[in-house]
């Protein structure tokens, strides 16, 4: 199954996640984009999408993502697997990794099945638009209050991902 790691990041956090997340799933770095100079249509050359954002201000997607996710919504992606992971800071205790939700609700309609449905543990927050129920829709990352979690969290989501 080929692989596509999309992102997109201000600071560069998002992008180290990627980054690891593509060095546990083996994936070459010229299958590893940036959203801020990728065009949609390359989520068509993958069967696997990992798709990443930071959360910022009340839960917004980083900035790059919102031209790509707009083109991305209206692909048909029938026959592809996407998975969401997601940085925030809990201490946002009421958007925590909003972003997850955010791209979720925006390609949901795609035609995509959605996999790597992963657990919150060790964080503390109010709500998170990327939760559905016990469980989140993806990885959620702070590299804020928790770095120790993060290599742990990203190993074990990758292992799901492989099955």
């Amino acid at each position: 199954m080929k692989t596509g790691i999309f992102y997109g990041s201000a600071t560069g956090v998002t992008a180290e996640v990627a980054r690891k997340i593509g060095k546990e799933l083996g994936v070459p770095d010229a299958d590893i984009h940036d959203v801020a100079d990728t065009a949609p249509a390359r989520l068509g050359d993958y069967d696997l999408l990992v798709l990443g954002s930071s959360t910022w201000g009340n839960g917004e997607l980083e900035d790059d993502w919102y031209d790509f996710v707009a083109g991305a919504a209206a692909l048909d992606l029938d026959g592809k697997k996407i998975a969401l992971f997601g940085c925030g800071d809990e201490t946002m205790s009421e958007t925590f990794c909003d972003a997850v939700g955010e791209l979720y609700d925006r390609l949901k309609d795609t035609g995509a099945t959605f996999i790597g449905e992963y657990g919150a543990d060790g964080y503390t927050f109010d709500s998170s638009r990327a939760s559905d129920g016990a469980l989140m829709r993806g990885l959620v990352i702070d590299e804020v209050n928790h770095p120790d979690l993060t290599d742990r969290r990203v190993e074990e989501w990758c292992a799901l991902l492989k099955k």
